[in-house]
């Protein structure tokens, strides 16, 4: 009787896993989101996905004075802080969201961990490195309750030109995004003083910045002297304090005016390559990198000419290819790679690794070059490859995924992407909608 029992019972069992399981299999899948068959689907909900990701990175936190804070952190997993670099740029998508409140009290914390000599922190954490990283290798979401306080040195223990100027630029565009008088006002010197600090890094001769290695955005490279980037960004800095200065009636115009025509000018001089038809990376690297490209051409440093020739090169040498953007067209040579890099398995991560914050200023440079067409494609692209993913990762392998090895994983969401990517969806329709 009791074998008999048992029969039944694991019969009776088994039957209703059958019915179960075939129930179950007779449920239609879960429609993916590549299976969106318009193109205004793939728009409508890339962008979407895009501003979500931004805005998931909006935190309160303390700073060491008690004070609360509204401010952006970079991502979730591996970054959740405030980089000077990131935030920048995410600052840009930010505003086309009207978040006008995190974006003047993250400045408000970069501006109140100003060093005296006008150096801005590289980041402002909470979290020691180890720890982050423990974090991240075990899927555990970091610590938030410790206030934030800054770091002035980079991981390589060198400094970061970029992220001054970012961030003057940041504080300009807001205050032209927003008006607000008594900001620029109370921070005024502080902007001056971030451009006076950058003065103790350029050639006498020029007047270009010069760096050390690993100084700037992509700083798993040893790029060294004067690089494109960082003086594109030097040149922008200077232009908008000009620009501000006359609108808000402040001291330094002319200096900054000055010397914003002296840098465009030395930036011509030393990286146009007419026969090239693009600006070199550096003394050194004379490939095509398109940061300093790209911005040249989207903040109009670049002559009309010189930016059709740039996206023509950019095009025959596929740099939109599988993934928009991909940061040179060349790779650096492997002893300019940051050891570490190399053990993580991640040599490519600054050199032919694509990330969607150039493939956004591809598309606006595009846009500002009349090839709306091209701008409109290109963005399509970008919003599949994050319908695909359902999330805008921080940097995409020549396989066209995100990158990752056992030791390393792509960010994820990563704000400085997504930030961009909003912020070129709104010039895109401000370009469209002009006659």
């Amino acid at each position: 009787m009791a074998k008999a029992a048992l029969i039944g019972g694991v019969t009776y069992t088994a039957v209703r896993l059958g019915r179960y399981g075939r129930r179950l299999l007779r449920q239609p899948r879960i429609p993916t989101l590549l299976t969106l068959t318009t193109p205004e689907a793939v728009t409508h909900t890339g962008y979407e996905l895009a501003v979500a990701n931004l805005r998931a990175g909006i935190e309160k936190r303390l700073l060491l004075d008690g004070r609360e804070k509204s401010i952006l952190c970079a991502g979730r997993r591996n970054f959740r802080e405030p980089w000077a670099r990131d935030f920048s740029f995410a600052s840009y998508g930010l505003l086309a969201l009207d978040e006008v409140q995190t974006v003047k009290e993250t400045l408000e914390a970069f501006l109140y961990y100003q060093g005296p000599g006008g150096q801005f922190p590289v980041k402002i954490h909470s979290t020691a490195v180890l720890d982050r990283y423990l974090h991240s290798f075990l899927g555990r979401e970091q610590p938030t309750i410790a206030p934030l306080r800054p770091k002035y040195i980079t991981a390589h223990n060198t400094i970061s030109l970029d992220g001054n100027s970012l961030l003057v630029i940041a504080a300009l565009h807001y205050v032209r995004q927003t008006g607000d008088a008594e900001f620029i006002h109370t921070h005024w010197g502080a902007l001056k003083r971030a451009l006076h600090w950058l003065n103790d890094h350029v050639y006498p001769d020029d007047g270009l910045l010069h760096q050390s290695a690993f100084t700037d955005w992509a700083d798993s490279v040893g790029r060294t002297g004067r690089v494109l980037y960082t003086n594109v960004l030097y040149w922008k800095a200077l232009h908008d304090m000009s620009a501000i200065c006359a609108q808000y009636n402040l001291h330094g115009e002319a200096e900054c005016g000055q010397r914003a025509v002296a840098i465009g000018e030395a930036i011509q001089s030393h990286f146009w390559r007419e026969n090239l038809g693009y600006f070199i990376t550096s003394e050194t690297f004379t490939f095509l990198s398109s940061s300093g490209n790209l911005l040249a051409i989207a903040w109009g440093l670049a002559t009309p000419a010189q930016a059709n020739t740039i996206l023509d090169r950019m095009a025959e040498f596929g740099m939109a290819d599988p993934v928009p953007t991909q940061v040179t067209h060349l790779p650096y040579p492997k002893k300019m790679v940051a050891l570490e890099n190399r053990l993580a398995g991640i040599p490519e991560y600054h050199t032919h690794a694509a990330w969607l914050w150039l493939g956004a200023w591809h598309v606006i440079a595009l846009a500002r070059s009349g090839r709306h067409d091209q701008a409109n494609t290109l963005l399509q692209r970008i919003y599949q490859i994050i319908c695909r993913d359902g999330i805008v990762h921080e940097v995409y392998g020549r396989n066209g995924k995100p990158l990752a090895t056992f030791w390393y994983t792509a960010e994820a969401p990563l704000t400085w992407n997504a930030g961009m990517i909003v912020y070129a969806q709104q010039q895109l329709e401000t370009v469209n909608r002009e006659p």
